[in-house]
Protein backbone atom coordinates (compact mmCIF):
# COMPACT_ATOMS: atom_id res chain seq x y z
CA UNK A 1 0.00 0.00 0.00
CA UNK A 2 1.19 3.57 -0.50
CA UNK A 3 1.55 6.05 1.61
CA UNK A 4 -1.18 8.11 -0.75
CA UNK A 5 -3.24 5.32 0.27
CA UNK A 6 -1.97 4.15 4.08
CA UNK A 7 -3.23 8.09 4.83
CA UNK A 8 -6.57 7.71 2.59
CA UNK A 9 -7.27 4.73 5.03
CA UNK A 10 -6.43 6.67 7.95
CA UNK A 11 -9.72 8.56 7.37
CA UNK A 12 -12.26 5.29 7.25
CA UNK A 13 -14.24 3.34 10.03
CA UNK A 14 -13.30 6.12 12.85
CA UNK A 15 -15.27 5.46 15.95
CA UNK A 16 -16.89 8.95 17.29
CA UNK A 17 -14.77 8.95 20.07
CA UNK A 18 -11.30 8.52 17.67
CA UNK A 19 -10.88 10.65 15.62
CA UNK A 20 -7.24 10.97 13.52
CA UNK A 21 -5.26 13.14 15.32
CA UNK A 22 -3.00 15.05 13.17
CA UNK A 23 -0.07 17.07 14.57
CA UNK A 24 1.30 20.31 12.45
CA UNK A 25 5.15 19.86 12.18
CA UNK A 26 6.87 22.99 11.63
CA UNK A 27 10.25 21.89 10.74
CA UNK A 28 11.80 18.10 10.42
CA UNK A 29 12.93 18.33 14.21
CA UNK A 30 9.88 18.65 15.25
CA UNK A 31 8.24 16.09 12.50
CA UNK A 32 10.64 13.53 13.81
CA UNK A 33 9.16 14.00 17.42
CA UNK A 34 5.51 13.37 16.48
CA UNK A 35 6.69 10.34 14.45
CA UNK A 36 8.77 8.91 16.98
CA UNK A 37 5.53 9.73 19.44
CA UNK A 38 3.71 7.13 17.56
CA UNK A 39 1.03 8.94 15.45
CA UNK A 40 0.47 7.15 12.31
CA UNK A 41 0.57 10.72 9.97
CA UNK A 42 1.04 14.55 10.10
CA UNK A 43 -0.28 17.55 8.58
CA UNK A 44 1.49 20.34 8.27
CA UNK A 45 0.61 23.88 9.38
CA UNK A 46 1.21 26.69 6.76
CA UNK A 47 1.26 29.08 9.78
CA UNK A 48 3.55 27.20 11.97
CA UNK A 49 6.04 26.77 8.93
CA UNK A 50 5.71 30.84 8.09
CA UNK A 51 7.17 31.79 11.71
CA UNK A 52 9.88 28.77 10.98
CA UNK A 53 10.95 30.19 7.85
CA UNK A 54 10.53 34.20 9.20
CA UNK A 55 7.88 35.26 8.05
CA UNK A 56 4.23 36.10 8.88
CA UNK A 57 1.15 33.79 7.98
CA UNK A 58 0.29 33.67 4.20
CA UNK A 59 3.39 35.55 2.99
CA UNK A 60 5.65 32.39 2.35
CA UNK A 61 6.93 32.65 -0.77
CA UNK A 62 5.45 29.16 -3.19
CA UNK A 63 9.29 27.62 -3.42
CA UNK A 64 10.02 28.24 0.08
CA UNK A 65 6.97 26.37 1.29
CA UNK A 66 7.23 23.41 -0.87
CA UNK A 67 10.95 23.54 -0.07
CA UNK A 68 10.23 22.76 3.51
CA UNK A 69 7.16 20.23 3.23
CA UNK A 70 9.95 18.18 1.19
CA UNK A 71 12.82 18.64 4.37
CA UNK A 72 9.49 17.27 6.53
CA UNK A 73 8.28 14.57 4.38
CA UNK A 74 12.26 13.00 4.04
CA UNK A 75 12.66 13.32 8.17
CA UNK A 76 9.86 11.12 8.29
CA UNK A 77 8.23 7.93 7.28
CA UNK A 78 5.02 8.59 7.67
CA UNK A 79 1.98 10.34 5.37
CA UNK A 80 2.69 14.54 5.43
CA UNK A 81 -0.37 15.97 4.48
CA UNK A 82 0.51 20.21 3.30
CA UNK A 83 -1.21 23.01 4.29
CA UNK A 84 -0.68 24.96 0.99
CA UNK A 85 -2.84 27.58 1.91
CA UNK A 86 -4.88 29.09 -1.81
CA UNK A 87 -2.61 27.20 -3.96
CA UNK A 88 -0.46 30.60 -4.67
CA UNK A 89 -2.05 31.16 -8.07
CA UNK A 90 -0.58 27.69 -9.44
CA UNK A 91 -2.54 26.22 -12.20
CA UNK A 92 -4.09 22.80 -10.79
CA UNK A 93 -1.76 20.88 -13.06
CA UNK A 94 1.66 22.64 -11.53
CA UNK A 95 0.51 22.97 -8.12
CA UNK A 96 -0.09 18.98 -8.27
CA UNK A 97 3.16 18.36 -9.73
CA UNK A 98 4.63 20.60 -7.13
CA UNK A 99 2.72 18.98 -4.04
CA UNK A 100 4.32 15.16 -5.43
CA UNK A 101 7.47 15.79 -5.83
CA UNK A 102 7.73 16.99 -2.33
CA UNK A 103 6.50 13.58 -1.53
CA UNK A 104 3.29 15.27 0.38
CA UNK A 105 0.00 12.53 0.18
CA UNK A 106 -2.33 15.05 1.08
CA UNK A 107 -2.77 19.06 1.02
CA UNK A 108 -5.12 21.54 2.31
CA UNK A 109 -6.61 24.31 -0.22
CA UNK A 110 -8.71 27.30 1.47
CA UNK A 111 -11.63 28.62 -0.45
CA UNK A 112 -10.62 32.37 0.58
CA UNK A 113 -7.66 35.23 -0.53
CA UNK A 114 -7.00 38.33 0.93
CA UNK A 115 -9.50 38.07 3.44
CA UNK A 116 -12.32 37.46 1.08
CA UNK A 117 -14.24 34.28 0.57
CA UNK A 118 -14.04 32.55 -3.25
CA UNK A 119 -16.62 32.28 -5.29
CA UNK A 120 -17.75 28.95 -4.29
CA UNK A 121 -18.77 27.44 -7.34
CA UNK A 122 -15.77 28.69 -9.27
CA UNK A 123 -13.28 27.69 -6.45
CA UNK A 124 -15.52 23.87 -6.78
CA UNK A 125 -14.76 23.95 -10.73
CA UNK A 126 -11.09 24.98 -9.89
CA UNK A 127 -10.99 22.19 -6.70
CA UNK A 128 -12.19 19.13 -9.60
CA UNK A 129 -9.29 20.00 -11.92
CA UNK A 130 -7.14 19.69 -9.12
CA UNK A 131 -8.42 16.05 -8.51
CA UNK A 132 -8.20 15.05 -11.83
CA UNK A 133 -4.64 16.04 -11.73
CA UNK A 134 -3.95 13.88 -8.70
CA UNK A 135 -5.80 11.27 -9.38
CA UNK A 136 -5.73 9.26 -6.48
CA UNK A 137 -2.39 10.31 -5.64
CA UNK A 138 -3.15 13.18 -3.27
CA UNK A 139 -5.61 13.34 -0.20
CA UNK A 140 -7.27 16.72 -0.97
CA UNK A 141 -8.48 18.74 2.15
CA UNK A 142 -11.20 21.86 1.69
CA UNK A 143 -10.71 24.01 3.92
CA UNK A 144 -14.18 26.35 4.43
CA UNK A 145 -13.34 29.46 5.60
CA UNK A 146 -16.81 30.80 6.01
CA UNK A 147 -16.79 30.98 10.16
CA UNK A 148 -13.25 33.07 9.84
CA UNK A 149 -15.05 35.24 7.54
CA UNK A 150 -17.95 36.42 9.81
CA UNK A 151 -20.25 33.90 8.11
CA UNK A 152 -21.82 32.25 10.76
CA UNK A 153 -25.12 30.56 9.08
CA UNK A 154 -23.92 26.53 9.56
CA UNK A 155 -26.02 26.06 5.90
CA UNK A 156 -23.27 28.45 3.88
CA UNK A 157 -20.61 26.03 4.92
CA UNK A 158 -22.66 22.80 4.78
CA UNK A 159 -23.45 24.17 1.09
CA UNK A 160 -19.85 24.98 0.03
CA UNK A 161 -18.91 21.37 1.52
CA UNK A 162 -21.43 20.00 -0.99
CA UNK A 163 -20.03 21.77 -3.77
CA UNK A 164 -16.72 20.70 -2.87
CA UNK A 165 -17.42 16.81 -2.00
CA UNK A 166 -18.76 16.74 -5.60
CA UNK A 167 -15.73 18.19 -7.11
CA UNK A 168 -13.48 15.24 -5.51
CA UNK A 169 -12.64 16.45 -2.41
CA UNK A 170 -11.67 13.59 0.17
CA UNK A 171 -12.51 15.63 3.62
CA UNK A 172 -13.70 19.01 4.11
CA UNK A 173 -12.64 21.75 6.96
CA UNK A 174 -14.92 24.45 8.37
CA UNK A 175 -12.19 26.67 10.42
CA UNK A 176 -13.61 28.03 13.26
CA UNK A 177 -17.02 26.39 13.32
CA UNK A 178 -18.10 26.82 16.81
CA UNK A 179 -18.15 23.37 18.70
CA UNK A 180 -21.85 23.35 19.44
CA UNK A 181 -22.75 23.35 15.29
CA UNK A 182 -20.72 20.59 15.02
CA UNK A 183 -23.05 17.88 15.21
CA UNK A 184 -25.35 20.08 12.90
CA UNK A 185 -22.53 20.01 10.48
CA UNK A 186 -21.44 16.57 10.57
CA UNK A 187 -25.13 15.80 9.57
CA UNK A 188 -25.29 18.05 6.46
CA UNK A 189 -21.79 16.93 5.32
CA UNK A 190 -20.81 13.81 3.41
CA UNK A 191 -17.65 12.29 4.07
CA UNK A 192 -15.10 13.12 6.08
CA UNK A 193 -14.92 16.44 8.41
CA UNK A 194 -11.55 17.81 10.02
CA UNK A 195 -11.87 20.24 12.87
CA UNK A 196 -9.82 22.54 14.38
CA UNK A 197 -8.32 21.96 17.85
CA UNK A 198 -6.69 24.45 20.78
CA UNK A 199 -4.67 23.72 23.41
CA UNK A 200 -6.24 25.84 26.03
CA UNK A 201 -8.70 23.72 27.59
CA UNK A 202 -11.19 23.35 24.72
CA UNK A 203 -12.55 20.36 24.04
CA UNK A 204 -10.73 16.82 23.79
CA UNK A 205 -10.22 15.69 20.08
CA UNK A 206 -12.22 12.67 21.91
CA UNK A 207 -15.14 15.32 22.57
CA UNK A 208 -15.07 16.77 19.16
CA UNK A 209 -14.95 13.13 17.44
CA UNK A 210 -18.16 13.03 19.69
CA UNK A 211 -19.01 15.87 18.43
CA UNK A 212 -18.35 15.13 14.60
CA UNK A 213 -15.09 15.51 13.81
CA UNK A 214 -13.82 12.38 11.55
CA UNK A 215 -9.87 14.29 12.00
CA UNK A 216 -8.47 16.89 14.46
CA UNK A 217 -5.68 19.54 13.73
CA UNK A 218 -4.27 22.27 15.01
CA UNK A 219 -3.11 24.80 13.35
CA UNK A 220 -0.18 26.49 14.53
CA UNK A 221 -1.20 26.05 17.67
CA UNK A 222 1.64 23.11 18.78
CA UNK A 223 4.36 25.74 16.93
CA UNK A 224 2.98 28.37 19.29
CA UNK A 225 3.30 26.33 22.47
CA UNK A 226 6.70 25.36 21.54
CA UNK A 227 8.01 28.77 21.10
CA UNK A 228 6.66 29.56 24.55
CA UNK A 229 8.00 26.97 26.06
CA UNK A 230 11.32 28.18 24.42
CA UNK A 231 10.68 31.59 25.52
CA UNK A 232 10.28 30.10 28.79
CA UNK A 233 13.86 28.71 28.70
CA UNK A 234 15.59 31.55 27.67
CA UNK A 235 14.25 33.95 30.44
CA UNK A 236 15.73 31.23 32.78
CA UNK A 237 18.73 31.74 30.93
CA UNK A 238 18.81 35.03 31.96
Amino acid sequence: MSKAETFRALHRGRLPDAPLVLPGPWDAASARVFADAGFPALATPSAGVAASLGYEDGATPADEMFAAVARIVRAVDVPVSADIEDGYGLAPKELVERLLETGAVGCNLEDSHGGALKDAARHADWLAEVRAAAADQLFVNARIDTFVRGVTDPGRAIERAALYVAAGADCVYPIGAPVDVLPLLRSGIQGPVNVFATLDGGPSPAELGGRGATRITFGPGLQRAATGALRGIADGLR
